[in-house]
């Protein structure tokens, strides 16, 4: 390349080989495309989600290490990366549903999926029943010839209630039905959706796989390899990739999520119990608690019981809205899974766009407060909480 100008050699910067060693962390390939010398090899690459790096629209190095992870954390067949939870989503319910087909959803959803529902039956004539999270027999009653999907939330947002995976899973598989599971609230530590039979796992990355609120992304888990490889051709087109430093940095997080999942889950069990017991909470949801309606279920299916919950003051929305803005350690933010402990106001943020009777569906009061328990010491946090509720 000597007789190369300085402008082309500064474009084409040699790549050096690995040399039979392997990096420790899986490194950034932050490249928008590959290069090739066997045409072949790049056809090829063109048309599988397992053939030679092509285009990163397609998939990339570091994206797929990612995919990989969350694929053997979930016991799946494959696995695709996207740039938030809600791209994840709106790729699997874009690619199985089509118009006039009929969804399967528990009540209690997050609200950006349930505005997709929404949107889903006004764009496109897709007809939602909604059912109760441990009601097999309503999933069997409300089936239909064009019945695509049964989506469900193994921990739902943000009133905590726990699907019956096993009974749900196996209504939907007698009537040849695909079964959708977001795990984010749950994570693959506490739950591990396919093993109890449920087709596709979604995740948030952005939440515990994260893990320190400074990524965006999200992920789709497929226990059929079938179903992956055709996922994923559509997702080739319809673009929600993602980015390699995103992945990266949800690679990096991964690798603690165990240890912080205990401390998420036992500073929510501290929180909840305290708070149960104050005279200004009308009620806590968490699932850990015996008065929670889905704590036999949890107790049954996961070995500990999330940390997120959501608690009503007794002086209604005036109060709540009194105690999110006396807190000082605890944050008022969006999202949770971070290391941080972040509270919001589910009817004005994560659930804004529902109307009244949505918002009573789902069991959200207009005074209700969640809660995502970070990994501080628990003895601070309950401080905190404490001087707010004085205010409240």
């Amino acid at each position: 390349m000597s007789e190369l100008s300085p402008e082309t050699r500064a474009v084409h910067l040699p790549r050096p080989p690995l040399n039979g060693s392997a990096p420790i962390s899986t490194p950034i390939y932050q490249t928008s495309g590959f290069v090739f010398d066997d045409p072949a090899v790049f056809a090829d690459g063109m048309g599988r989600p397992d053939g030679a790096f092509v285009y990163g629209r397609l998939t990339n190095p570091t994206v797929r290490a990612l995919e990989e992870a969350v694929s053997g954390l979930e016991g799946g067949s494959g696995a695709i990366a996207t740039a938030s939870g809600m791209a994840a989503i709106n790729t699997v319910l874009l690619a199985l549903v089509g118009q006039g087909d009929h969804v399967i959803a528990q009540r209690a959803l997050y609200g950006g999926t349930a505005t997709m529902l929404n949107e889903l039956r006004e764009r496109f004539g897709v007809s939602v029943t909604y059912v109760a999270e441990d009601d097999p027999e309503a999933v069997r009653a409300a089936v239909r010839p064009e019945t695509r999907l049964l989506y469900l939330e193994t921990i739902a947002n943000p009133m905590t209630q726990v699907a019956d995976l096993p009974a749900m899973c196996a209504a939907a598989r007698e009537a040849g039905v695909t079964t959708v599971v977001d795990n984010t609230f749950a994570s693959p530590i506490l739950c591990r959706p396919i093993e109890h039979g449920a087709d596709i796992v979604v995740h948030s990355t952005t939440k515990y796989l994260g893990g320190h609120t400074d990524v965006l992304g999200g992920v789709a888990v497929f226990a059929s390899d079938a179903t992956y490889r055709k996922v994923w051709r559509f997702s080739v087109d319809l673009g929600p990739t993602a980015d390699p430093f995103a992945a990266w940095l949800t690679l990096r997080g991964i690798q603690t999520l165990h240890l912080r999942m205990e401390r998420h889950c036992a500073n929510a069990r501290f929180l909840a119990t305290r708070l149960a017991a104050h005279p200004a909470v009308a009620a806590v949801h968490w699932p850990g608690l015996a008065s929670h309606p889905s704590h036999e279920t949890a107790t049954r299916l996961l070995p500990a019981f999330g940390g997120v919950f959501s608690f009503d003051l007794t002086g209604g929305r005036a109060a709540g809205e009194r105690f999110m803005s006396a807190v000082k350690l605890a944050l008022l933010a969006p999202s949770l899974g971070g290391v941080e402990t972040l509270i919001l106001h589910p009817a004005t943020t994560s659930h804004r766009a529902l109307s009244a009777g949505e918002l009573a569906r789902h069991g959200i009061g207009e005074g209700t407060v969640r809660v995502a328990a970070g990994i501080e010491h628990p003895e601070d946090l309950w401080a905190d909480f404490e001087q707010a509720l004085s205010s409240s």
